[in-house]
């Protein structure tokens, strides 16, 4: 193991047991030492999501062994690399996801799949590259991996001023896609902003009037609006949801493709999205910034429980000790 010099201990967000923020409790734990294909990264940001509050309240769809660490993305400094890790070496700026089970990235020190982590967009702080890797290659899959959206074709987003949404709204623009979109009337001119065609307020307006034969919807609310959704795609279209499964009988029905599907971050997905993000072509939208030991407060934005700004919550970590 090729490595710099390493603390014995980290503080970290831990799950003892499930439920909700009160469970979160900021530990002191020894820093783990990276297996074959993995590094260890010394975390300066790590990003928030949905996802985590799913696992801390025990509702992923992956099995959580307790006790755990929160938090998959981050971004940060390379500290120890594992055996049969090529690419990387201490002191490489990196960012990423941490497992396939989105665990372990909230701490000043965490192991990551050296497949799942990339040198970090340039141009970025590490609390803006934090911010990116699960959201934007949720949607890039979404929209290229499983609606196999092309130039030319029309895509509805659903939740387009949601961290995904806003992606899925720039990279459907940028491959030269038509793009109509929900969300509220406050976020209208910011989801304008990112290239949508046409802005549909949710809560006013019916997106049906708006979108008709589209060829993929993507669903980033689920519930009614995924149901209705089926009767705007023209045949063959394609329903993509990182929510919810659709109906698959209502599918066959109407004779177009429907899926949920969970995101599988590589570095070849993180590569595409860094070199966009230097090109100037993606930008980021960060909500709030807090720092490790008010973890449990972006948990409680999550749930709506405080006030929560549009945008990505990121966890900035201590400088090192």
């Amino acid at each position: 193991m090729f490595t710099t010099m390493l603390p014995s201990s980290t503080d970290a967000a831990r799950v003892h047991r499930f439920g909700g923020p009160e469970v979160i409790t900021i530990d002191e734990v020894p820093v783990p030492l990276p297996g074959p294909g993995q590094v260890l990264v010394r975390v300066a940001a790590a990003g928030v999501g949905p996802w985590d509050a799913w696992i801390r309240a025990g509702k992923s769809v992956l099995p959580q062994p307790l006790p755990l660490t929160l938090g998959s993305d981050l971004a940060g400094t390379v500290a120890a690399v594992g055996p049969e890790v090529t690419g990387l070496a201490p002191g490489a700026a990196v960012f990423g996801v941490t497992n396939r089970r989105f665990t372990g990235a909230h701490a000043d020190y965490a192991v990551a799949q050296a497949c799942m982590v990339t040198r970090k967009p340039l141009r970025f702080s590490e609390v803006q590259a934090a911010s990116v890797p699960v959201i934007a290659v949720t949607a890039w899959q979404a929209l290229f991996d499983q609606a196999q959206l092309e130039a030319g074709q029309t895509v509805l987003v659903h939740g387009a001023a949601g961290s995904v949404g806003a992606y899925a709204v720039q990279l459907a623009r940028r491959a030269g896609a038509r793009v109509i979109a929900t969300a509220s009337a406050k976020d209208r001119d910011f989801v304008r902003s990112l290239g949508a065609d046409v802005v549909v307020d949710y809560r006013s307006e019916r997106f049906e009037d708006a979108a008709k034969d589209v060829d993929a919807v993507i669903d980033l609310v689920g519930g009614d609006t995924q149901a209705r959704s089926f009767a705007v795609l023209k045949p063959r279209g394609a329903l993509v949801s990182a929510v919810s499964t659709p109906d698959p009988e209502e599918a066959a029905r109407r004779g177009v493709r429907a899926n949920f599907f969970l995101v599988d971050v590589t570095t070849a997905h993180l590569d595409r999205i860094a070199a966009l993000l230097d090109a100037g072509e993606l930008s980021v939208d960060i909500g709030a910034v807090l720092p490790l030991a008010e973890v449990r407060g972006a948990h409680e934005m999550l749930e709506g429980a405080r006030p929560r700004p549009r945008g990505k919550i990121v966890l900035a970590m201590a400088p090192a000790r």
